[in-house]
This record gives structure tokens, C-alpha cells and sequence, in this order.
């Protein structure tokens, strides 16, 4: 059984477009550039025909991963969302117990995910030892250091 993922109305769309452009743009082309190479000559020495092809099955490979995932796609209204604990689309401040740093994370779906602007995955290590624990909670998240501990300081909806 395939997983749900949960996204925002922005990560959805972004999803989609990518997901039309393959179908629309990218298939098309992939098609043209085993015609043009087919035409070149001998299919048995054709480094290029069988480049083209290579390239057409990862692109159908990418195709049907994000019809998967399009197909299992729920949007979350964030208003009906409790924020007594963590959850998918939280903003969590955690802090670390051990150096005292301080971070903001929004959990989100593994394909939304970007550390640099603070969006980490519900599938992450850190993601997952966060999932429903409550403010002033601690969160003993295992990375291949070891264990680290988090306080959990804030949880809010943006």
C-alpha cells in the first residue's frame, strides 16, 4: 500500500508542474532523440541510440515516481491542525541539550524538504524523533553520532 504525503497548496502545484513538464516537454523530446539517433545507422554499434534510451527509461522512471506521488497527494489546512504537539506542517524551536543551540524547523513532505530554508522531512531522523511530542518535551533523536537530545521550546502554524 502506497504512503499518504501531505503537502501545502504551494508543494502540491510545484509537484504537478514538474510532473506535466516531464509528460509535455521532456517525453517528447526523449522520443525525438531515439528517432534522430535510429536514423543515424547500425542500432548494434549506436552509443548514441543506446544513450537515448537509457535517458528515456530514467525519464519514465521519474514520470511514474511522481504520478505515485501525485496520486497519494492530501493538502493539510494548517488552520485545523492542533498545535499542542508536533505534527506535519509544524514549526518546531528545539533546542540542542548538549551545546545549547537553538534551531527552527517546519516539518514537511520528503519531496518539500530544503534544510537551507528550514524545511526538513517528517521522514528524517530529526523529523521522526519530533513527531508528536509536546512543548517542553525531550526529544532523544538518534543520528549516527549517537543520541542527541532536544528540547522542544515552541510549536506554531505559518
Amino acid at each position: 500500500m502506497s504512503k499518504v504525503n501531505y503537502y501545502t497548496p504551494e508543494g502540491l502545484k510545484k509537484l504537478k508542474d514538474e510532473l506535466n513538464h516531464l509528460r509535455d516537454v521532456e517525453r517528447p523530446k526523449a522520443s525525438q532523440d531515439i528517432a534522430d539517433a535510429r536514423d543515424k545507422g547500425d542500432l548494434s554499434e549506436n552509443a548514441e541510440y543506446d544513450a537515448a534510451k537509457e535517458a528515456q527509461g530514467m525519464l519514465e522512471m521519474r514520470i511514474s515516481k511522481l504520478e505515485e506521488l501525485a496520486s497519494n497527494a492530501r493538502i493539510i489546512d494548517e488552520s485545523q491542525l492542533d498545535t499542542s504537539k508536533v505534527l506535519v506542517h509544524s514549526t518546531v524551536k528545539i533546542k540542542n541539550q548538549t551545546n545549547g543551540a537553538t534551531m527552527t524547523y517546519k516539518l514537511v513532505a520528503q519531496n518539500e524538504a530544503d534544510i537551507k530554508k528550514g524545511l526538513i522531512s517528517v521522514d528524517s531522523p530529526i523529523g521522526k524523533g519530533l513527531l508528536g511530542k509536546e512543548v517542553g518535551d525531550v526529544a532523544e533523536i538518534q543520528v549516527p553520532s549517537g543520541i542527541m537530545k532536544f528540547d522542544v521550546v515552541s510549536i506554531t502554524r505559518d
